[in-house]
């Protein structure tokens, strides 16, 4: 609710209330939300290596708690915001003073900071609460994620009705004064759960033990990988069961990294690596191409708070007498969303696990294949809206600006598309890359789906800038105006949906040539046999 009270509405404060023109603003949402979904990285890292995922969570929450008081403040007090204007051209709007931006902006990415730290880490702690080794727990943490985000939507909905009906018609101070309020209650019932949490012991810096990996297969990059796993370098078996870690066996993907546990009759962690420490590494570095293939969808997403929004800005709102706020349209997102991940979890997923035998219903790839399909609809929706938008304002007359007399219901279909899109895409991704993680890199994992939405929103501030400024060379008039009546959102939309339609095809790509990770409780199975055959061996040897 925090973080969706903040962004859903952002770009329609930044326009009325700091003056900010289309591109600029848009970007301003876009670059904000593309480091709040980086710094996961940092939070995963600290969780992982240094403070336990639980200690990690805590402490971000106060400072992002002290982030969304600051927010607060700078849009309550009269001097740290710019006088009203009324102007429709915002660029003949007196411009917000450095400090009444500096204070506005600090409070901005204080919280990137704190979403840094909870985001990676409190889904995460969420899926340690199921024992791998208990079937029913085993059974329950596949619907996990499912319903993780169905709870998450929840708050999301409110955001993009109440608060955002709030921030519009009443004010901005009541609307961030209830989600800084809502944000410090759900910190309190967080904690009060403390003694009943299963917490995991942080495994050592995971960027540390992959460069330990790829530094020493450089440095015996010369030497030849024996055909026999078993004469590469690993540690014990009763290792591995005293420490309660888990071993994984070698693997021909990557093959080039296996050199770093060739024996060579020397030793240091920087020359020789175990099979599991090598195989880990593996694991982190198979996911990057997947990872690259979702950051052109999580581009997409990005337009659900910008140019959707500026969109909504330029339609009839009335509803009767009651005034639809632009940035509520994102509830249609979050409805659709909610419906269909409870369709899917209920109705789609029996129903394929009854066709494929996988109790997924499908894999985690062809989920998220199915999602990035809708995202060529949904670019291809959006241009056919947008252009019949723009018929309608040379029609009425208003390519110079105004309000048209087409209702903001046209928008519809694009949102209801979006969330449909992000029952399969985005729970599968998150699921995916915690799945797909070893045991001590699940935060950093995790970090992985927030990487894509936060490399997907700067890439959205790079196309949306560069595509503004290649269609005005040569005196052409551009594609993305402040007044979006005179502009053509409608050739951008459609260059998405090309763009997707590509990105598709080279996730087909990638998804054929990954191969998915060993179940954990499978290996620890084999392992515990392992340990009982070594035992039977040793007790023989002795008689």
């Amino acid at each position: 609710m925090a973080y969706y009270g903040i962004s859903s509405n952002l770009v329609v404060y930044l326009t009325e209330k700091l003056h900010q023109g289309t591109v600029t603003s848009a970007n301003n949402v876009t670059n904000w939300g593309g480091t709040i979904w980086l710094t996961p990285v940092l939070g995963a890292y600290l969780a992982d290596a240094h403070l336990g995922r639980y200690w990690t969570f805590v402490i971000a929450c106060f400072i992002y708690l002290s982030g969304m008081c600051l927010l607060t403040l700078s849009v309550s007090i009269r001097g740290l915001r710019p006088p009203h204007c009324v102007e429709k051209d915002v660029s003949k709007c007196p411009k917000a003073s450095t400090l009444q931006l500096a204070v506005f902006f600090a409070a901005l990415y204080t919280l990137t900071i704190g979403t840094g730290g909870t985001k990676p880490n409190i889904s995460t702690i969420g899926a340690d609460q199921f024992d791998d080794f208990h079937p029913k727990e085993k059974a329950q943490k596949l619907s996990f994620f499912n319903w993780w985000m169905f709870a998450i939507f929840f708050g999301t909905l409110f955001a993009n009705t109440v608060l955002v009906y709030i921030q519009d018609n009443v004010g901005w101070t009541l609307g961030y004064g209830l989600p800084a309020a809502g944000l410090a209650i759900s910190i309190l019932v967080f904690l009060s759960g403390t003694p009943f949490y299963r917490h995991r012991v942080p495994g050592g810096s995971p960027f540390t033990r992959m460069a330990k990996v790829i530094v020493a297969a450089v440095r015996k990059s010369d030497r030849s990988v024996p055909t026999d796993p078993k004469e590469l370098y690993e540690l014990e078996l009763e290792e591995y069961a005293k420490n309660g870690k888990f071993r994984i066996d070698s693997t021909p993907t990557l093959r080039f990294l296996n050199k770093a546990c060739v024996k060579t009759g020397q030793k240091g962690e920087w020359i020789l690596c175990s099979v599991t420490q090598v195989e880990e590494t593996k694991q982190m570095l198979g996911m990057i191409p997947i990872l690259v293939a979702t950051v052109v969808p999580s581009t997409m997403i990005a337009q659900i708070n910008t140019l959707f929004v500026k969109q909504g800005m330029t339609l009839d709102r009335k509803v009767g007498n009651f005034h639809i706020p632009p940035a509520s349209l994102a509830g249609f997102v979050t409805i659709s969303m909610l419906v269909c991940v409870v369709l899917y979890d209920r109705l789609f997923v029996p129903i394929m696990r009854r066709v494929t035998k996988n109790p997924r219903g499908v894999t985690l790839l062809q989920r998220m294949g199915i999602g990035m399909v809708f995202h060529i609809v949904i670019m291809t929706v959006a241009s056919l809206v947008e252009n019949h938008r723009l018929q309608v304002a040379k029609e009425s007359g208003l390519v110079g600006g105004g309000q048209l007399p087409l209702s903001i219901f046209i928008l519809l279909p694009q949102f209801l598309l979006m969330g449909t899109a992000d029952s399969f895409l985005e729970v599968a991704k998150i699921e995916f890359f915690y799945d797909q993680a070893p045991e001590n890199m699940k935060s950093l994992g995790t970090s992985y789906s927030m990487v894509s939405l936060g490399i997907g929103s700067f890439f959205s501030s790079f196309l949306l800038s560069t595509v503004a400024h290649i269609t005005t060379r040569n005196g052409h008039k551009g594609w993305i105006l402040n007044n979006l009546n005179d502009s053509h959102l409608d050739y951008y939309y459609a260059f998405f949906a090309i763009l997707n339609f590509l990105n598709f095809i080279l996730f087909m790509v990638v998804s054929k040539f990954y191969i998915y990770k060993a179940e954990v409780s499978d290996s620890m199975e084999v392992l515990e046999e392992e340990l009982r055959t070594s035992t039977r061996r040793g007790s023989l040897q002795e008689e």
